[in-house]
């Protein structure tokens, strides 16, 4: 007999997700897969998304590498099928969608477990119902991939890399003209293909001390409106390379996120919620 399947579909900046809940259908996480994602996130023959989670509800005794406790953990397909470590739009989705589940529409210090570490969030509400506003602690900007020879060959200023929990490329164009001509496709897959295990790749401009400017090729989604571990790491980047200050507006063609930079990184940013959904599989 079919199962049907609780869903919710949220963006964050456009970058969309399906979200479901073990709260909402116990046993969901024995039925996700690569194949249910592919199909499910299907803009054509599908409900269309950028990726799938999976929020799985833990128990007290449940914990990260270090042993602390969290809340729900976090299991996300890409809309390819493929499995990412975290996703900084993704995992404020994900939030939300735990919040509403929960009818706590205010939280602070959600715990989250991802593949990526612990992630800790706050949700606060906004004038719009539909929109959360979410602080996710990103956690330290670690060493990423080596930035494959095609993209150092395009950058006019730096190109670096790094990591939240999933791989980072980013690569500093001079002018706001020269961001906008680039074929981000034709650039950002081969790039992607060329890293080991894959990587986003993020074009960016720098507008003044406050503010970059971002597009996105990601990992497993292709093109998306935005990227917010991407937004993370691009701000900290820029940071180091003292083009900014430590709170940066990060602007995506979605619209923009705030990175707040320090020892741990600050990525906040709203979740709205689009649609509750019922499916079969």
């Amino acid at each position: 007999m079919a199962a049907r399947i609780r869903l919710t579909k949220h963006h964050g900046l456009g970058n969309d997700f399906l979200v479901a809940l073990t709260s909402r259908t116990p046993g969901v996480e024995s039925i996700a897969s690569a194949a249910v994602a592919r199909r499910w996130c299907d803009r054509h023959r599908g409900i269309g998304a950028d990726g799938l989670i999976v929020g799985i509800d833990d128990g007290p005794g449940d914990a990260d590498a270090s042993g602390v406790a969290s809340d729900v953990a976090m299991r996300l397909f890409n809309a390819d099928g493929s499995e990412a470590e975290i996703s900084g739009n993704g995992i404020r989705c994900l939030a939300q969608a735990w919040s509403l589940a929960h009818e706590r529409p205010e939280i602070e210090g959600l715990r989250i477990r991802t593949a990526g570490g612990m992630r800790l969030l706050d949700l606060r509400t906004t004038t719009d119902p539909a929109v959360a506003d979410v602080t996710v602690d990103m956690g330290a900007v670690s060493p990423g991939p080596e930035a494959p020879p095609s993209l150092c060959a395009i950058a006019d200023e730096h190109v670096g890399s790094g990591s939240v929990g999933n791989p980072h490329v980013v690569v500093q164009v001079a002018r706001a003209a020269q961001l906008d001509a680039l074929d981000v496709a034709g650039l950002g897959a081969p790039a992607d293909a060329a890293v080991p295990g894959g990587a986003n790749i993020h074009f960016m401009v720098v507008e003044d001390r406050g503010a970059i400017r971002l597009r996105h090729w990601e990992r497993g989604a292709g093109i998306t409106d935005a990227c917010g571990s991407g937004a993370t790491v691009a701000a900290v980047l820029a940071h180091r390379w003292g083009l900014v200050d430590d709170r940066v507006r990060v602007d995506m063609p979605g619209g923009a996120a705030v990175v707040e930079v320090g020892a741990t990184n600050r990525l906040i940013g709203p979740s709205a919620h689009v649609a509750d959904i019922e499916v079969t599989a």
